[in-house]
């Protein structure tokens, strides 16, 4: 069943929990995501970048996700994540997303500011949750880091928070894309940011964090972990695992990767939900 973002963050905030957000780009991903939410009573975030709307299809993407929400007994939500582009934002409020990110964070401060304020005037006339991203979050590859990360300053975000007006705001406090080796979270950095803004923050990157700095992120203030690399290589590791069996239907080597991924995700939201 579809939640508000609304509803989604006043409840995390009320348990002092972090909503699972969890990209899709195809059947299998979404179908174990919603299964594993369904399975835990929990709710969750089905995220949909514009790297997977170019694959699939925005329409058919959020068809997919929307049948799979409106027919899920779990508390649901899709997000548009990292989305640099205002048109495709206004394509996917009109389509009916209701919780969107703008990501300016290789903008100038200046930048980031104007066209971020753009997107939540924007947004907020389709009563939508509107995400920001201040600090720049690097980049792993093959388990190295590529990207610098440039950590987000607490005066510029409490600042950004107040000229933008952004619901949520994604922060960069040693949290890197694509879970590269030695990811390491500033919990002092990230402790400072949480006291200067009152909006919940948001961690991308989280796919390399060690089960004490995510508890340690969810312990100061982050109400929304995003999570995507585990998912993509449980997926790929499974499919190279079956795809050489000769006696396999290829829709078994789908079904297959789905239930692996159901189990990274479970893991994930029990983390975030304090269960274990």
């Amino acid at each position: 069943m579809f939640i508000s973002p609304r509803e989604l963050f006043k409840k995390a905030e009320e348990r002092e929990v972090a909503i699972g957000a969890f990209n899709t780009g195809n059947l299998e991903i979404t179908q174990a995501i919603v299964s594993a939410a369904e399975s835990l009573k929990l709710p969750a975030i089905i995220q949909t970048t514009p790297k997977a709307i170019e694959y699939a299809g925005l329409d058919e993407l959020f068809a997919l996700v929307k049948i799979a929400i409106d027919g899920s007994a779990a508390p649901l939500t899709i997000h548009l994540d990292h989305c640099t582009n205002i048109e495709m934002v206004k394509k996917c409020l009109d389509l009916g997303y209701r919780s969107v990110m703008f990501d300016g964070s290789k903008l100038s401060f200046e930048e980031n500011v104007a066209a971020t304020k753009k997107v939540v005037d924007l947004a907020h006339k389709y009563d939508a949750f509107i995400e920001g991203e201040i600090g720049v979050i690097g980049h792993g590859k093959n388990n190295q880091r590529e990207d610098i990360t440039g950590y987000t300053n607490p005066e510029e975000a409490k600042d950004f928070v107040r000229l933008t007006g952004v619901n949520t705001l994604a922060v960069s406090v040693g949290n890197i894309h694509g879970a590269p080796m030695g990811e390491k979270i500033d919990l002092e950095l990230l402790k400072l940011i949480n006291k200067e803004i009152e909006v919940p923050l948001v961690m991308h990157g989280a796919s390399g964090l060690s089960r004490s700095d995510l508890v340690g992120v969810i312990n100061n203030g982050v109400r929304k972990i995003n999570i995507d690399t585990q998912i993509k290589k449980a997926f790929k590791v499974s499919l190279q695992e079956n795809i050489n069996d000769p006696d396999k239907d290829f829709r078994q080597y789908l079904s297959d990767a789905k239930e692996d991924v159901e189990t990274v995700i479970k893991k994930y939201l029990k983390l975030f939900n304090r269960l274990e």
